[in-house]
């Protein structure tokens, strides 16, 4: 039953994938919440099932099993035209933020093309778009930038400014962090962090780095194998682990 504060519910979500005369479970009987203004992380090595939720909340990819809700709407089973306007809420930020933009077109085309979709005029999306990368720690200037004439950490920042245009309720991050040094990885986890804050954002973090999560996240669900084998705030699964598991991860990056 849906909950006042909460934004997304999964239900018992299970998802095979066939391998010539095998079937394999790359997620199996997910259930969980996530809450207005909370970063919940999802951690786990490659395999896990971290990036096949993220397809299934999104419906980029179709569940075997298992039901979606968002704001207490079943986004399961929504035609083309319905699934659109509900995936608006949802927004998603990649590992590699430069193959997510067109190399062709400017971070600021990139930016603005949700806006534009919307209908509003070139001079009000242009005028968006500089308040977006203001409020990402860019100046307007990067607008006119190609994604190859700029570091990783500002397309980064890029990126999370065009998931930001069209006002999301959800932000899910996708590893958005592994593919940066340590010192941009500690910039982008802050700049999120604001933005939980300022824009009421729940962000669902997707990483194999439980230190990171530790500074960013308010409760992690730790995955092996398709299932969420633990869970708890950061700082309780990393002083007190149940898993071997966990402890493996653990002592892999602390």
């Amino acid at each position: 039953m849906y909950e006042a504060g909460t934004v997304l519910e999964t239900e018992h979500l299970k998802k095979e994938f066939r391998s010539g005369k095998n079937i394999v479970t790359a997620v199996d009987d997910i259930s969980f919440v996530l809450r207005k203004g909370e970063c919940l992380g999802l951690v786990g090595e490659s395999g896990s099932g971290k990036s096949t939720i993220a397809k299934l909340i999104t419906r980029l990819t179709e569940p075997t099993k298992g039901r979606v809700f968002l704001l207490g709407k079943e986004l399961t089973g929504q035609k083309r035209k319905e699934l659109r306007k509900s995936c608006k809420k949802i927004q998603m930020v990649f590992q590699l933020p430069a193959e997510s933009f067109d190399p062709r077109r400017t971070l600021g085309d990139g930016i603005g093309e949700s806006l534009r979709n919307m209908g509003i005029s070139r001079r009000e999306t242009k005028k968006k778009v500089d308040e977006l990368l203001i409020s990402c720690g860019l100046t307007p200037e990067f607008a006119g930038k190609y994604p190859h004439e700029v570091s990783g950490g500002q397309c980064q920042r890029a990126a999370i400014a065009r998931a930001l245009a069209v006002k999301p309720d959800i932000l899910i991050c996708d590893e958005a962090t592994s593919a940066l040094d340590v010192t941009v990885q500690k910039q982008i986890a802050e700049l999120l962090l604001e933005m939980k804050e300022r824009e009421k954002l729940s962000i669902i973090f997707i990483s194999h780095d439980l230190a990171l999560m530790q500074a960013v996240c308010d409760r992690v669900l730790v995955l092996y194998k398709g299932k969420i084998i633990e869970s708890g705030t950061p700082d309780k699964v990393i002083q007190s682990p149940k898993s071997e598991y966990t402890k493996q991860l653990i002592d892999s990056v602390l």
